[in-house]
């Protein structure tokens, strides 16, 4: 079974619960002004919730442990960081899943406004999650986490980096993409495993299988951009660059990797079903 058609038959139920849970907690994203408006329009939408269901993936397979206000914290840091990258000043976006992007709905300035509260929102989501014993022993490492995963190392270094790449060598495409897609893919495996009850000394094995996981990830994605990238000679393409062939050579070995991994550390059904999708592409 490939990706896309594994995808679509795993996400659906992670999807549900999530959305359960955005519903529950909409009311606390404010008073009824347009910036409440395109925060929750933001997060609406044809999302896969991918991210947030990658946090109830490890969850559930080390301990079941209630994870939601972290599955709906890296929702509001990835949706922030999109309003972000949408905006004339940077990829200058008119569509974003499947409808108009938050600036051309809302305007510039709530749309900024909009993706400073998201992200805000998104570290008090992981306070919340620190409500039993575990949740306050590890609180401390999450927001550490999710600190560099959302700055200079993280998504808004990416970010810079996208738009001013020095070269289109391998190096720094990998760069770009390990800040832009593994670096929220690594915290929504990390907040998982931390508020799921995993043991910290495996964070650094647990940090690989996301680094794998998240460049297979990418460099699908990449294939699926080729005709576009290539219109526009976008540098920073993994598939343009190197061609398909080294594109799928790359994917197969960082999901063997990813897979691999992920057994070791007993994370196993739905991460490793879709670590091996990986292997065959449509």
């Amino acid at each position: 079974m490939s990706f896309a058609v594994q995808i679509k038959s795993i996400l659906p139920t992670y999807a549900a619960r999530f959305e359960k849970f955005l519903e529950k907690q909409s009311p606390t994203f404010g008073v009824d002004t347009d910036l409440r408006k395109a925060c929750l329009y933001a997060l609406g939408g044809s999302a896969k919730r991918f991210r947030p269901a990658l946090v109830y993936m490890v969850s559930d397979a080390l301990s079941k442990r209630d994870v939601s206000y972290s599955a709906l914290a890296v929702e509001c840091f990835h949706t922030g960081s999109l309003i972000a990258d949408d905006l004339p000043c940077m990829d200058n976006d008119d569509f974003r899943r499947g409808r108009p992007t938050v600036h051309k709905v809302y305007g510039e300035a709530t749309a900024l406004l909009a993706s400073f509260a998201l992200i805000a929102k998104g570290f008090e989501l992981i306070a919340m999650n620190a409500q039993d014993d575990v949740g306050r022993r590890v609180l401390q490492r999450a927001i550490l986490e999710a600190s560099r995963t959302m700055g200079i190392l993280g998504l808004i270094g990416g970010q810079f980096l996208d738009l001013n790449p020095p070269d289109s060598s391998l190096e720094t495409i990998n760069e770009i993409n390990d800040k832009k897609t593994v670096a929220l893919f690594d915290l929504s495996l990390t907040l998982g495993w931390l508020f799921g009850g995993g043991d910290e000394k495996k964070l650094k094995e647990l940090h690989k299988a996301a680094f794998h996981f998240g460049s297979a990830f990418q460099i699908i994605d990449d294939i699926e951009d080729y005709d576009q990238d290539v219109k526009i000679q976008k540098k920073n393409n993994f598939a343009v660059t190197f061609g398909i062939d080294a594109a799928k050579k790359a994917i197969f070995e960082h999901a063997k990797s990813a897979s691999d991994m992920f057994k070791a550390l007993g994370l196993t059904g739905p991460l490793v079903e879709l670590s091996t999708a990986f292997f065959i592409l449509d």
